[in-house]
């Protein structure tokens, strides 16, 4: 097996494959990237038996062939080569044999016959979507996956398509979020992705329109993307019926600058730390959202103009949640709609239904 390639293309490649690769895995083979030559291009595949990921890069092949690599050992040599372009020939023993100008490595490999297969899946849908919009709506909806396995289907983001409609929904039992758009898909399906997946398709997704191609198996999914692709398991169960979740009326609705609040919740949680933790207190009244925590070490207020119509109130939240929401509402106002303080605050934009985000308040003493 002989091929030449460039360095950068590679050294992305294995720099994006080394995340699916296992760390301690009871199959050598596994820890990992399996390289094989295909016409004039050479696949690489890494697999920890929950996520694979694939890619070709450009290559000059001299002789066909495979093999299984080290990817902690092969991606740290690709990324200190000196030249442009790496030389690769591996034996009948599967010894590795990478030149890069003067610099000369030889490297023990794994019979590819080890690695295991990717899994193999009818596929009973497949759904095309732009990258950007993709990107956009996981990104704005992964923060609310769980991470507790108390119910491990909530450990992904349901994907539900209604009536041309999609929704990307992720719960943790804090916080919900609900990212919706309208898609050109005639049917109407559902699946839940893991988080973890999900994770690592943001990091490949690229921020154009390129077309994103999801294969969805009954219990598998296999989704294509400016070169890779991307295998994962799907969570089986039922998730939580996230309409009933969320308040059809609320009592209080504010307008309010986003970044203004995130900055004045900062500065208060200023005081919150793992040891000294304690709610973010908001009174929203008269104009304005008067925002205060106390902790043992001491006290914070800070106050920020609104738009408010409704019954004024008074309500708590843990801030890292409030946070959350708001960093993730990626516009310039946001409306808030709650209805009183032991019911849950809706965060939408100013303007249309692109997303919703609901946050559990906490109890409040009414002494601090």
């Amino acid at each position: 097996m002989k091929f030449s390639v460039n360095k950068q293309e590679i050294t992305e490649a294995v720099n994006n494959l080394q995340r699916s690769v296992s760390t301690k895995a009871a199959i050598p083979a596994l820890e990992g990237i399996l390289i094989q030559t295909e016409d004039q291009t050479l696949r690489m595949s890494a697999y920890n038996m929950e996520i694979g990921l694939s890619t070709v890069i450009p290559a000059l092949i001299g002789e066909s062939g495979k093999i299984v690599l080290s990817a902690k050992l092969f991606g740290d040599i690709v990324r200190r080569m000196p030249a442009d372009t790496l030389d690769f020939s591996i034996d009948e023993k599967n010894i590795a044999t990478i030149r890069s100008g003067m610099s000369e490595f030889t490297i023990i490999g794994i019979p590819a016959e080890d690695f295991p297969e990717f899994p193999s899946f009818e596929n009973d849908s497949v759904i095309n979507l732009p990258a950007n919009l993709l990107k956009s709506m996981i990104g704005q909806t992964l923060f609310a996956v769980s991470e507790s396995d108390t119910k491990p289907i909530h450990q992904g983001s349901l994907f539900n398509i209604v009536n041309g409609t999609l929704d990307v929904v992720s719960v943790d039992g804090y916080r919900l979020a609900v990212r919706t758009e309208k898609i050109d898909y005639p049917s109407d399906t559902y699946f839940v992705i893991p988080g973890k997946t999900l994770s690592e398709l943001l990091k490949i997704l690229p921020d154009s329109d390129t077309n994103v191609t999801f294969y969805v198996g009954l219990r598998n999914i296999r989704i294509e993307t400016d070169g890779y692709m991307l295998f994962s398991s799907l969570f089986e169960g039922e998730f939580l019926d996230y309409h009933a979740a969320i308040p059809a009326n609320s009592t209080t609705n504010l307008v309010v600058n986003t970044r203004e609040f995130i900055n004045s919740v900062e500065r208060v949680s200023l005081l919150i730390t793992e040891k000294l933790k304690s709610p973010v207190r908001c009174i929203c009244d008269g104009g304005e959202i008067r925002i205060s925590c106390a902790t043992a070490i001491g006290k914070a207020s800070d106050a920020i103009s609104a738009e408010i119509d409704g019954a004024p109130v008074e309500i708590g939240f843990n801030s890292k949640y409030l946070l959350d929401a708001l960093r993730n509402a990626d516009c310039d106002e946001v409306l808030v709609q709650m209805s009183g303080p032991l019911s849950p605050m809706k965060v939408l934009p100013r303007e249309g239904n692109s997303f919703l985000f609901l946050v559990l308040p906490v109890r409040i003493r009414s002494d601090v």
